[in-house]
């Protein structure tokens, strides 16, 4: 099981409570204040300063496919060095640089 995409085992193990994540996460991105490719880029960076390079490089094609460049997801990255330490360089800007590379 540890192979298995985590969400889909949420969605299986829990529908009813992963359709109410679902919506959440619909509601919270259609609000308008930010743009998909900034509320990527956003995620991005707390994921970053969290040191979770799985969520980064999952979310790095949704940003490119937003319009997000190379550079602005370095820099997203990079801007956690400054509240977070080096945890989201050291763990998460050589997985997201390939991600972009490979999507």
């Amino acid at each position: 099981m540890q192979n298995q995409n985590p969400f889909k085992a949420f969605q299986s193990e829990a529908p009813q409570v992963a359709a109410a994540f679902n919506g959440l996460i619909g509601a919270i991105s259609s609000q308008d204040g930010l743009d998909p490719k900034m509320q990527q880029l956003v995620y991005i960076g707390i994921k970053a300063s969290q040191g979770d390079a799985g969520a980064v490089a999952a979310h790095v094609p949704m940003a490119k496919s937003h319009g997000a460049t190379r550079d602005e997801i370095r820099d997203t990255i990079l801007l956690t060095l400054t509240v977070s330490g080096v945890q989201g360089i050291a763990h998460c800007l050589v997985p997201a640089l390939e991600a972009f590379e490979n999507c």
